[in-house]
């Protein structure tokens, strides 16, 4: 049976940190392509008090979620548990994109690990409901360690590369929404 909890407790702040991997999902608020994301390097997650976490969103195949969250703020994650003990966890709540040149960024990149190249913004969460589940029918699968592509792949990326993405691929979501688009600044509010 699942559970709802009040805050992100010391219980399941470890659980998130034993998860090497979480989903991020993100959605429209009409019609559109709903967006569901894996997650990896669990050092670019963190748990910033009893309802607030952040992640350090880097550069990919898009820009969906910034697209999303711009739009409607509203946001899942989900960590799920392929050990033993099966459990699934999902934090829902109201998201914000953190740009690398502000303030607010330079507060929180203590609460991470490695530096990772390819950094686009820290999202920032505003969790209103914490709630579990069983995980029952999630399958077991061993950890071989996480994957460095992604960080190879933006070690060797000039900055003007990622300047070109910028009003690039990565401007507006596939709907059409803008995401990292110059042209449209980041809402200094979220709407809800």
């Amino acid at each position: 049976m699942g559970k709802v909890f009040p805050h992100l407790d010391d219980a399941l702040r470890k659980f998130i940190g034993e998860q090497a991997m979480f989903f991020v999902a993100t959605a429209p608020l009409e019609g559109g392509r709903i967006n569901l994301s894996p997650k990896g390097y669990r050092d670019t997650f963190a748990v910033l008090d009893d309802h607030t976490v952040a992640y350090l969103d880097l550069f990919g195949s898009g820009a969906e979620t910034i697209a999303h969250l711009r739009e409607n703020g509203r946001i899942t994650l989900m960590f799920c548990s392929f050990t033993r003990n099966s459990r699934i966890l999902r934090l829902f709540g109201t998201g914000r994109i953190v740009r690398p040149d502000s303030d607010e960024f330079h507060r929180h990149k203590g609460s991470f690990g490695l530096d990772h190249p390819g950094i686009r913004a820290m999202i920032v969460i505003e969790v209103d409901r914490i709630a579990d589940s069983c995980g029952y029918s999630v399958p077991y699968y061993d950890l071989v360690g996480e994957r460095p592509v992604l960080d190879a792949h933006h070690a060797r990326q000039p900055d003007e590369k990622y300047a070109g993405r910028i009003v690039g691929d990565n401007a507006h979501s596939l709907d059409g929404l803008p995401a990292l688009d110059p042209d449209h600044p980041l809402p200094s509010t979220v709407v809800r």
